[in-house]
């Protein structure tokens, strides 16, 4: 069909000349090669591309994915039976709920439902608390979401969290979050350790404390308690690593024992609940007054009991009285209060919910009281024997108890951390983590409800069960037995510990093999089997520090900012990707909208600040730091990132807003477009161009760095290549930050006039063209190159362009070098808007000519007021903010016809010489001028005539000295004569410094010659220009002699373009001009900006 066709043509640029229809030995042997296949039309891409029918298989079976956990098992055990035969690797065959949703389950559930729960409900009231756990659960859903999104497009490889991050955001965003994700499963482990320590010693076996606490009180206790954490957090880290380094495959075979005392657990507590509604426990709390009593230390919560002989008094009365007996002194609270029972497990039927609906926060050290009950307190009444009631730890609040809980919903990455072990991972995950995070949430919710409604107020903000018999309080509640909590919560906690001390390593091992952190490369090494030994000791240390900081309250908050910091970036990746929407965002998993991304990310923020704003800080200074390191050393991946992405969009978003009205005065900035040229070999012949640059930018607006090729694309393509990578090269070598563009053309002027026409895009265009002063333009054979300058200057007028063209650009200062002092000289002659001061000042931001000083030249004419002028000149600098001398200059007026005298002399003199060392070149010269149209000797000799005249009538020198009648210079050695015209003519090339006077070739002034119109040809407007050159030079010998760089305008290129007069008038008053100034730069008065005072600030050359 003709119509709704669209070929795509594939080319290496090579034609072939050999074809199928040729009769020829090639094309027989290509002719049986493709033989069979009914592809002749594509059998040329055949030798470079493979055709689809035999990718398909390896297409369909396409897998990314490293060694899983199953793989290390298999590969140890293949090892240990038979080293040299190695039984193939079986294909993950986990399915969604063994792969996913029980490793979920099992590492949600932990130690804070066990050990804190109940103490929060207590703490922050029913309807507190279940805003926690919903904002915690909601939070860890929709970041589910954003996870699901993003496993189900494309392969999922074995790391999880790590790999979907750096893979969607970059590697400089993939390596802080994956860290800080590292950082937090191994603070997790650290919190599971000190878990199961605290279950060991206050629940389980309370004797085995190594630092005893029995008499002591306050900071003491707390203190030994901390230092026995320690002591046996180490211990256990210690075994626990050394588990984890004889064999993972032990681990993951304990997951099962240790997922089924989670369950266990959780199904005791919601059978006591159910039991608490049948039969409620006899479950007494002892109270004085409104207080509960710590158990410990009596056994029968009464004052006094009836015996046979009488009233006796109990081990209570003995705490509370100096004296067993009666009539003892006592606590005034004991004295004043009844000690009583009150249930601590009314049952779920019994309305305790109303009581324990709102929060009741705690300072560190206050009574844990019940409410509703009658107390006499005494109006100065101060606690004593504190030691015997149930005080507060630590001091509670809102936030500090989101800090403690949020670590209980963590662990919804289990499922995408063994991506590598599913069968179908695309669609395990987002199944099984989305219905273990729902699971998990119903279970929370309802425990902070049943535990409202069952358990007394007292008993739930009783932290460690010390008012009931030192008891687990959610063990109180479980049925059959309180030790099914207890032993269930210890394996479970140990369980979870090593499945963080499993998986944090791995997580490490995988940041360091890609590489994008240099300084963590070490921990990719390993066991042979691929066990992460170094990533495994690095984690045990920072486990440790955890461990040493002994507190499960004060390191559950640590934890929870790197995995929301972690969460956070999940929800951003989701999010951005579904915004770019690029062409690769294509997830299975299609219940998912950027708003939800959005959502949870915000929900991630806010958490972060909310448990603690100094941890938060804390993360985002880590992650950012590391941000900037992967950034700084270079990231050396590129996985295409979204961040890319967003950078795209911003920046078209950027250029539009650019070019959607014309810029301010105030924003203008010289945007420069330099252009240097290449040698042969494609390398580039002003390399100070660009220390030049760098020194005007300094890093800020933009820089287009351009050359230009003569030639075809097709044939010069790899000279434009090399071109190019010279350009970036030599950028990076002098650190312009920038873009480089090659363009090629039939001839260089085109070229470059293409590459100033094509530069930029939108609104982001130069308006400032930086070029050295042509090089060899003196020379007869290369008019072209003063051809060409002159029509880049009259380009740059016309495109409305500033144009910097700095003279001897070898001689300028590289960026390594510094001016102690001196002077930056600008000569103030045209008003150009402002660029001829300005560039002082960008240049003087750099520290190559930091210290140099500021001096503005102006010059008057002969009917202005120096005097006013300086002043005003001084006013406008003071008002433009710019520090600088100020000096006007007067040139005394020099008779044109004198200048004229002076010019002819240098003319005779140089024809003489031409005919005495070239008679050939003389005789040719001369036949040339006999045959100008309208010649006659008489017209030869009257400028001779004239200048006799005026001669005589104007001075008194001698006609064989016309030098003497130019004013000497400063130093007075030497004048500027015909000497030093010749010099400056014979001047071979930019950057060359200039022949000394006596010294010129007969080459050179027959070149000079030659491309001169004859002088006397030359009408009054060109001899004024000339004339003003030479005196202009004069005063600026004079005056900036010494100085470092020295500024002035250029004059604008001559309208007429008809013949090549004008353009060489132009080129010798500029040579005139700047002869013996070492470092100049020149700039072209192209349009000026009215404004005053700050807008004042930038604008073109």
């Amino acid at each position: 069909s003709d119509h709704g066709s669209v070929f795509l043509l594939p080319g290496d640029g090579n034609p072939k000349e050999s074809s199928p229809f040729i009769n020829s030995s090639e094309a027989t042997e290509k002719s049986q090669q493709y033989d069979g296949k009914h592809m002749a039309l594509f059998e040329e891409e055949m030798e470079t591309s493979p055709m689809v029918s035999s990718m398909l298989s390896s297409l369909a079976n396409y897998s990314n994915l490293p060694q899983g956990s199953k793989e290390h098992e298999e590969e140890a055990d293949n090892e240990e039976e038979d080293k040299k035969k190695k039984k193939p690797v079986k294909a993950p065959a986990l399915g969604t709920l063994m792969g996913v949703y029980l490793p979920c389950i099992q590492n949600i559930f932990g130690v804070i439902l066990f050990l804190r729960m109940t103490w929060m409900v207590g703490i922050g009231g029913v309807i507190g608390s279940f805003i926690i756990v919903f904002m915690c659960c909601s939070t860890t859903m929709l970041t589910a979401i954003s996870m699901s999104a993003i496993a189900t497009n494309g392969v999922v490889p074995a790391g999880g969290s790590y790999y979907m991050i750096s893979r969607s955001l970059g590697p400089e965003f993939g390596g802080a979050v994956g860290i800080c994700f590292y950082l937090g499963t191994t603070f997790a482990g650290a919190m599971y350790i000190l878990g199961s320590i605290e279950l060991l010693l206050i629940y389980i076996l309370p004797q085995a404390a190594i630092f005893k606490m029995e008499g002591l009180e306050g900071a003491e206790a707390e203190a030994a308690m901390l230092n026995n954490m320690r002591v046996y957090g180490t211990i256990v880290l210690s075994f626990m690593a050394t588990v984890v380094f004889v064999g993972v495959k032990y681990v993951n075979k304990l997951a099962l024992l240790f997922l089924a005392c989670v369950i266990l657990s959780i199904l005791a507590v919601y059978a006591g609940v159910i039991k608490t509604a049948i039969e409620p426990p006899d479950f007494p709390v002892c109270m004085l007054g409104n207080r509960p009593l710590i158990s410990k230390g009596f056994d029968v919560c009464a004052k006094t009991l009836e015996s046979g002989n009488g009233t006796v008094t109990t081990k209570l009365w003995k705490i509370f009285c100096d004296t067993p007996f009666l009539n003892a002194t006592c606590d005034e609270y004991f004295s004043n209060n009844n000690v009583s029972f009150i249930q601590g497990i009314p049952g779920v039927m019994s309305g305790i919910l109303k009581e324990n609906l709102f929060g009741n926060y705690l300072e560190k050290g206050n009574l844990v009281a019940k409410i509703g009950i009658a107390t006499v307190e005494g109006p100065d009444e101060t606690l004593t024997n504190s030691n015997r009631y149930v005080l507060a730890d630590i001091t509670s609040f809102f936030t500090l108890l989101v800090g403690i809980y949020f670590p209980s919903v963590t662990g919804i990455m289990a499922g995408s951390n063994r991506s590598g072990d599913l069968r179908d991972a695309q669609k395990s995950i987002p199944i099984g983590t989305i219905m273990a995070i729902t699971t998990t949430s119903l279970v929370y919710m309802s425990a902070v409800v049943l535990f409202g409604a069952c358990i007394d107020g007292v008993v739930l903000r009783d932290k460690f069960g010390e008012g009931v018999n030192g008891n687990l309080v959610i063990g109180t509640l479980a049925w059959p037995s309180p030790w099914v909590i207890v032993i269930g919560s210890f394996f479970s906690t140990c369980g979870a510990g090593l499945q963080s001390l499993t998986g944090a390593p791995r997580l490490m091992q995988a940041i360091s093999r890609d590489g994008v952190v240099p300084i963590l490369r070490v921990f990719g090494h390993g066991k042979a089997n691929g066990e992460p030994t170094w990533a495994l000791l690095l984690t045990a240390c920072i486990c440790e520090i955890g461990i040493l900081i002994a507190s499960l309250d004060a390191v559950a908050p640590i934890l929870s900012m790197f995995f929301l910091m972690c969460y956070m970036f999940v929800n951003l990746a989701c999010a951005l990707q579904t915004l770019l929407r690029t062409p690769n965002w294509r997830p299975r998993f299609k219940f998912y909208h950027w708003a939800l991304s959005f959502l949870g990310m915000s929900l991630c923020l806010s958490l972060m600040f909310i448990c603690s704003w100094f941890y938060a800080i804390v993360a985002m200074v880590i992650a950012g730091s590391i941000y900037k390191y992967i950034e700084f050393h270079g990231a050396e991946k590129e996985w295409g990132d979204g961040i890319r992405g967003i950078s795209l969009s911003a920046a078209r978003y950027a250029l539009m807003r650019l070019d959607e009205g014309p810029a301010h005065t105030k924003n203008w900035r010289p945007q420069l477009l330099v252009l240097v040229s290449t040698d042969v070999e494609q390398n580039v012949e002003q390399p100070r161009l660009l220390s030049l640059t760098n020194q005007l930018k300094a890093g800020k607006g933009l820089t287009i760095v351009g050359t230009a090729l003569a030639g075809t694309y097709l044939e010069n393509h790899p000279q434009a290549q090399r071109a190019e990578q010279s350009l970036r090269k030599l950028m990076e070598t002098e650190k312009v930050k920038g873009f480089c563009q090659v363009t090629i053309s039939s001839n260089m002027r085109d070229a470059t006039s293409h590459l100033l026409q094509a530069s930029g895009l939108g609104g982001l265009m130069h308006n400032t063209v930086l070029v050295s002063w042509p090089r060899n333009w003196k020379q007869a054979d290369d008019h072209q190159t003063w051809r060409d300058f002159i029509e880049l200057v009259r380009e740059t007028t016309a495109a409305h362009l500033a144009l910097l063209v700095p003279k001897n650009i070898a001689a300028f200062p590289s960026n390594g070098e510094r001016f102690s002092e001196g002077h930056i000289d600008v000569w103030w002659i045209v008003h150009d808007g402002g660029m001829l001061m300005l560039l002082p000042f960008l240049l003087r931001q750099h520290k190559v000519w930091r210290k140099c000083r500021m001096r503005i030249f102006t010059v008057a004419q002969m009917d202005d007021n120096s005097i006013q002028m300086k002043k005003d000149l001084t006013t406008f600098l003071y008002h433009l903010r710019i520090d600088a001398e100020v000096e006007v200059v007067e040139m005394v007026r020099l008779h044109l016809f004198v200048f004229f005298l002076q010019i002819q002399s240098i003319t005779d003199s140089s024809r003489g010489s031409i005919r005495r060392k070239n008679p050939a070149a003389a005789t040719t010269q001369m036949s040339v001028t006999e045959e100008q149209p309208g010649g006659s000797s008489k017209e030869e000799e009257k400028p001779e005539e004239e200048v006799q005249l005026i001669h005589d009538s104007t001075s008194p020198a001698s006609p064989a000295n016309p030098a003497t009648l130019i004013p000497a210079t400063e130093g007075g050695a030497q004048t500027p004569g015909s000497a030093e015209v010749q010099m400056t003519w014979t001047e071979k090339a930019d950057g060359e410094l200039a022949k000394p006077p006596g010294t010129a070739t007969p080459e050179g002034i027959k070149d000079i010659f030659n491309m001169k119109p004859e002088w006397e040809n030359l009408n009054q407007s060109n001899v004024r220009r000339m004339h003003t050159a030479l005196r202009l030079n004069g005063v600026i010998v004079k005056k900036s002699s010494e100085a470092k760089l020295v500024l002035l305008n250029m004059p604008g290129p001559p309208k007429n373009r008809a013949g090549d007069e004008n353009c060489i008038l132009l080129s010798l008053s500029l040579s005139l001009t700047l002869r013996e100034l070492p470092r100049v730069v020149v700039l072209e008065q192209t349009f000026i900006i009215a404004s005053t005072g700050p807008a004042l600030a930038f604008w073109g050359t």
